[in-house]
Formats: structure tokens, sequence, C-alpha cells
């Protein structure tokens, strides 16, 4: 089996609308096309999409790295610690944020998802902390 076929059918599953998913996850969906392939071979795959900049590997706070199809330009998310909810914040939220960082302290990001953890609107609601 070659790199290149795991790695468009896995560009195939995001495609398909399956963001968010970890490696494991990734193998699960993959395993139905390509039963012989390992899980070190998908993850091996996602490290290669992630260097050419077609994924993201982030830390949501989930305990494993997910992963997410880099398509209609960086991005980033919220993410509430108590309901786990998941809001996306668009780059020019942050872009500021970013350049002056880089000005500030001669400092290049590389960054391209930025995971910020809180607490949502709707469980502060819940738990009277509005």
């Amino acid at each position: 089996m070659r790199a290149s076929s795991v790695e468009k059918i896995i560009l195939e599953i995001f495609e398909k609308g399956n963001d968010h998913l970890t490696s494991l996850q990734v193998h699960e969906r993959i395993r139905g096309r390509l039963p012989a392939v390992n899980s070190s071979t998908v993850y091996r795959a996602l490290e290669r999409l992630v260097k050419a900049g077609k994924v993201s590997i982030s830390d949501m706070g989930t305990g494993a790295a997910v992963y997410e199809l880099l398509t209609e330009g960086m991005h980033h998310h919220l993410v509430c610690q108590v309901c786990g909810s998941v809001q996306t914040l668009e780059h020019e939220r942050v872009a500021d944020f970013f350049q002056a960082i880089e000005k500030d302290h001669q400092f290049k990001i590389v960054t391209n998802h930025l995971i910020l953890f809180g607490i949502c609107e709707n469980c502060r609601r819940r738990d009277g902390k509005v």
C-alpha cells in the first residue's frame, strides 16, 4: 500500500465533514477502505499531511491530539471546559495579536490553530456566573 493512497483517503475523510478527529478515529474510518492499514501508517500519513500544511494538529483538551483539514485558511477555536462545546474563531480576530507578539518579541509564530479554553455563555448562565 502506498503512502500517497493512505494520505488521499485521509483527505477524503476530512473533506466529508469529519473534522477534529484523533488518529485512532481516522484509522477506524480508513479501515473500511484499506483493511490492511495499521494505526502507525495512519499516524505517519497524518504527520506528513501536517508538515505539508494540509492538516492541522491540536490539543483540544480531549486527552488525544486531534487533526483537522486546513481548507479555508487559518482559524482557531474556543473550547468550553464544562460542556466541551467548540466555537470557531476566525483568524482575523487574532491576527493583530499574532503580529504584535511577532514584532514585540522578534518571534515568528508558526501556530496555525490556536485553542483557547474557558467556559461558554450557556454554562456560565446555568451556573449563575454570567
